[in-house]
């Protein structure tokens, strides 16, 4: 025990506390194995002690001026960047990204969120005329007091900038639950927090797990709102939880994302789409792993993917270098196996990578850079969310066809198309049923939300949504224009 990083303690009212009670749980180096550090689980006086402070903070911090809260985020930014290597390196212990990659995407992407947010606070109204029809009604926007925010460990700094900086800044008060799996970012991040100077009890951190301190969040009748991603089978969970107590219950959940590559597309798609699959190792909601290829180029896209595949390096996530490094767990690992074992059993062509470690390791939760072609929508492996570097490419025939086989999912977080027709780009955005559409590789231009449709949950996280998303609306007639 002396060995690993004691992180056993709770970030409460504004100081680290030690748990009510000792549950310890260690924290595995994916690439090695290896526990790293060791942290305690929440018991249900942590979880009350965490609700507790931030009820009491919300009463001050509910109160200050949009100004006052937008300084102390500038502060949280300035902090975050100064620490950007240790927070990069924590997420390679934790969760295994790549040691580039950590920085570059996975630090990267709090920075981008912090700065975006930032931005669309600056020109937020927080009372704000209806229309000129009604020039005395106004909508003003407040805050819903306090929050839960539980976060994965696939993206972590992602997912824990979306929550905890519009909350804050909506004047709200926070206590969040990171994955037990990957906490040590998030308790960085409260030491960033805490450096910043951020009032006591206005951010709170309780490690623990889903069916602990999750569960005990969902129902804590002094939480009015509880924000969530993760797998579509928790947010079921937690939306039955909550119910009890009417909370308003914010889910970003799994995808199965299609990516339709029509005859004209760019040279580039194939291997930008099977890039963009393997990425994070595959760990990613957004990740486009049906790819749906027009009959005319489909047996090349398929000779190209494998080609991507085959080329993808993998190693340890502690090296430097554009590789993939392992997925989070040995329970990861076991389940993304099976479903290769699956695809093959169902009759998929597989023709890269497949089942067992990659040969260039002999420990460590790696998976093969894999692409079955010749599926089918009826398969396991286009059905089920795989959450690893696996590709299943779908031919299709018409563009009628393809959008049908996109929308025959249970998810709809992202689709993407890829041609040069832009009437066609134009149809396809409006009939695909998902939440965000990318085409030709364009990324969604800064300050637009992420979030779904139907099994990948409805949340708006990111830019002016994102800020709503944490706040409650009142509408006010007989506003006087002259005070």
């Amino acid at each position: 025990m002396s060995e690993l990083l004691d992180k056993r303690k709770f970030y409460i009212d504004g100081k680290w506390v030690d748990p009510v009670a000792a549950n310890d749980l260690e924290v595995i180096d994916p690439s090695t194995e290896e526990p790293v550090a060791v942290i305690s689980i929440g018991a249900q006086a942590d979880t009350d002690r965490a609700v507790a402070a931030a009820k009491a903070a919300f009463a001050s911090w509910s109160k200050t001026s949009p100004a006052e809260r937008l300084s102390y985020v500038e502060k949280i930014l300035a902090i975050y960047k100064r620490r950007a290597a240790e927070m990069a390196q924590s997420m390679t212990l934790e969760m295994g990204a790549p040691q580039d990659m950590s920085l570059a995407s996975q630090t990267g992407a709090g920075t981008y969120h912090i700065e975006t947010f930032i931005e669309a606070y600056r020109n937020f109204e927080f009372i704000r005329p209806l229309g000129p029809h009604a020039p005395t009604t106004m909508v003003a926007w407040e805050p819903i007091g306090v929050v839960g925010l539980i976060t994965p460990w696939n993206w972590p700094m992602n997912q824990v900038t979306l929550k905890v900086i519009p909350a804050i800044l909506g004047g709200n008060t926070a206590v969040l639950k990171p994955s037990e799996i990957a906490p040590l970012s998030s308790m960085l991040f409260a030491e960033i927090v805490h450096e910043a100077g951020l009032p006591a009890g206005v951010f709170n951190l309780v490690n623990g797990d889903g069916i602990g301190v999750g569960t005990q969040l969902s129902v804590h009748p002094d939480i009015e709102m509880i924000s969530f991603t993760g797998s579509t089978r928790a947010g079921i969970a937690i939306s039955k939880a909550a119910a009890a107590s009417l909370k308003k219950v914010a889910l970003e959940l799994g995808g199965k994302g299609a990516n339709l590559i029509f005859a004209d597309a760019d040279a580039d798609a194939v291997v930008r789409g099977t890039r963009h699959c393997f990425n994070n190792s595959g760990q990613s909601c957004n990740a486009p792993t049906r790819m749906l290829v027009q009959r005319e180029v489909y047996e090349k896209a398929v000779e190209t993917a494998a080609r991507v595949a085959g080329e993808t390096a993998v190693a340890s996530a502690h090296l430097p270098g554009a590789h993939i490094g392992p997925v989070v767990s040995k329970q990861q690992w076991d389940k993304i196996q099976d479903l290769i074992q699956k695809g093959i059993e169902e009759g998929a062509r597989l023709v890269a990578g497949g089942p067992g470690l990659p040969e260039n390791v002999n420990r460590g939760y790696f998976v093969r850079p894999t692409v079955f072609a010749d599926v089918n929508n009826d398969m396991t492996i286009a059905r089920q969310e795989i959450f690893g570097p696996v590709l299943s490419i779908i031919p299709f025939d018409t563009e009628e066809e393809a959008v049908e086989i996109a929308n025959d999912t249970p998810y709809g977080l992202t689709n993407y198309v890829q041609t040069q027709d832009g009437a066609r780009r134009n149809r396809l955005a409006r009939q695909l049923n998902a939440g965000m559409i990318e085409m030709n590789g364009e990324s969604r231009g800064a300050g637009s939300a992420f979030g779904g449709v139907k099994a990948s949950g409805r949340a708006r996280e990111g830019g002016w949504m994102g800020l709503e998303e944490f706040m409650d609306s009142k509408f006010i007639s007989g506003w006087s224009l002259n005070d």
